[in-house]
């Protein structure tokens, strides 16, 4: 049986940085730590990694946002997930979904509030894991996955002072 693939689009975020003390903040790293991460997880499907950017998501611009559109609309994979900061991943999960021609793919963007890397516990591993196993199984669209729910773009919001994220419809129990 053939082997799906999975494509990870990197922008930076929290998910994908260092606490800089100087700046008592944290900021992201040069380059990508999620792939040695999810190498090791050892997993079934293929995996492969693309890097637009490693920024902070305050500091992305509508161009950055546009490029993510782009490479999701170039990839001949089926199956994405967007690494991204929490402050503006449903605006840019918004623009995507405004300026994707496909609807042949099923596209999540996760992040996290707490660094992958040099810090425990972090909300990175498991958002990470989540997104994998609901990549797999979610039907064609972009949705947004924190905190153990997905969400539509339209629907998602940080809630910042709780540290997570809800949906504006409510809860749909």
């Amino acid at each position: 049986m053939a082997r799906s693939t999975i494509h990870f689009i990197i922008t930076g975020g929290t998910i994908d940085s260092f606490y800089d003390g100087t700046k008592d903040t944290v900021t992201p790293l040069l380059h990508s730590g999620l792939p040695a991460f999810i190498r090791s997880l050892k997993l079934s499907e293929n995996i492969v990694f693309t890097e637009i950017c490693m920024k902070d998501s305050r500091a992305l611009t509508k161009n950055d946002m546009l490029r993510v559109a782009r490479t999701i609309q170039k990839s001949p994979h089926k199956k994405i997930i967007i690494t991204h900061g929490t402050y503006t991943m449903p605006d840019t999960a918004k623009i995507v979904k405004a300026n994707l021609e496909r609807n042949d793919q099923t596209i999540i963007f996760t992040g996290s509030m707490i660094p992958l890397m040099g810090f425990a516990p972090s909300d990175a591993p498991f958002n990470l894991g989540y997104s994998i196993a609901r990549v797999q199984e979610l039907t064609s669209g972009i949705y947004v996955a924190m905190n153990g729910r997905v969400f539509s773009p339209e629907e998602v919001a940080k809630l910042l002072y709780e540290g997570r994220f809800i949906s504006v419809f409510g809860d749909k129990k």
